[in-house]
């Protein structure tokens, strides 16, 4: 299996170097160039997948850790990812991973056939690109899903989203559900730690809601003094209130010292509980916390009768008093989900 695979999205430039189209960072390469994100590379007159075939190893997870709540809850999830990424976050927890140059590091083979083979073998419903972010392996993740669709399974994309409008919507056509991460709500705070940019974010955010059948879910890591403001989190869950619905379920998620950030502490529990009660105040009706022990932030709650649906203890259910299809068995309340 080579690991040189053309890639999609890209242009000829008059100067003779060649433009990466997949992402907003539009990274113009010479021969033998690797883009920002290390795996896409110019090589003669097109763009390769350098990773395609290659992953930075295989994991069976519950689907709550990814995090998703309201898809398949309960169900078991293979996780795998590759090397580098497309967006520099100081903060990054999977930095020896998204930063790294070494493809050596990718070193277990999958072709996509093998990898939906092999969770089904493990009694997985769904396939999960996780670790470092998708995006920067659209066609070898697309390939996956199609080979897991084949065999009735599920994918999820766990991405920053920071993907250019053509690629998203052949990408995401490809995925049953997303979590996407909204890392701050300041464009001082995405240039600044992430290298990014918040409206790109923001767009793919709106574009998953409204434009495709993808169960979308949205993360946030609270980092103290950088995004954690009470402003910035209520406009953040204002945001999402008015351009995506009440519906989507948020997650915060504390922050430990990692990567270029290991001068700042941990995020307290009373963090999580503050936004979390920013966004209920707002009006959003799922909410939950992680990464900390929280016996309220694991809930799903019944919007209209108030009754625990879900209680979590970490990624674990507890219980499940959901009926089929997400009904609340007290006042038949349909809850938003796959379940």
């Amino acid at each position: 299996m080579t690991s040189l695979i053309p890639a999609k999205w890209w242009h000829a430039l008059p100067d003779g170097r060649i433009q990466c189209d997949l992402c907003p960072r539009d990274c113009k390469l010479k021969e033998g160039q690797p883009g920002h994100c290390f795996v896409r590379q110019r090589h003669g007159d097109q763009i390769v997948l350098t990773t395609y075939g290659f992953s930075s190893g295989f994991a069976v997870d519950p689907i709550e850790k990814k995090p998703l709540n309201h898809f398949l809850p309960g169900t078991r999830i293979l996780s795998f990812g590759t090397a580098g990424c497309n967006l520099a976050c100081q903060f990054c927890q999977n930095w020896d991973l998204s930063r790294s140059r070494d493809i050596q590091r990718t070193s277990e083979k999958g072709n996509p056939k093998e990898i939906a083979d092999w969770a089904a073998s493990y009694d997985c419903q769904s396939v999960a690109f996780t670790y470092n972010d998708p995006v920067i392996f659209a066609e070898y993740a697309m390939d996956v899903a199609q080979a897991c669709h084949s065999q009735g399974l599920h994918t999820v994309a766990v991405t920053a989203g920071y993907i250019r409008e053509e690629p998203r919507k052949e990408f995401f056509q490809h995925m049953d559900a997303a979590n996407i991460d909204l890392k701050g709500f300041s464009e001082a705070f995405y240039h600044k730690l992430t290298g990014a940019h918040l409206q790109d974010v923001l767009d793919t955010l709106v574009y998953v809601k409204h434009e495709t059948s993808t169960w979308l879910e949205i993360t946030t890591l609270l980092i103290p003094g950088k995004n954690d403001s009470s402003n910035e989190i209520q406009q953040a869950c204002e945001w999402i209130q008015s351009h995506l619905g009440e519906d989507v379920p948020l997650h915060f998620t504390a922050f430990h010292p990692d990567h270029k950030l290991t001068e700042i502490s941990r995020t307290p529990l009373s963090t999580l509980e503050r936004a979390r009660s920013i966004a209920t105040d707002v009006g959003l009706r799922y909410v939950y916390t992680g990464n900390l022990p929280h016996s309220e932030g694991g809930r799903t709650i019944c919007p209209e009768c108030q009754r625990v649906l879900i209680q979590r203890h970490g990624y674990e259910i507890e219980f499940n008093s959901l009926e089929k299809q997400g009904i609340c068995p007290k006042c038949h309340a349909a809850i938003p989900g796959r379940f």
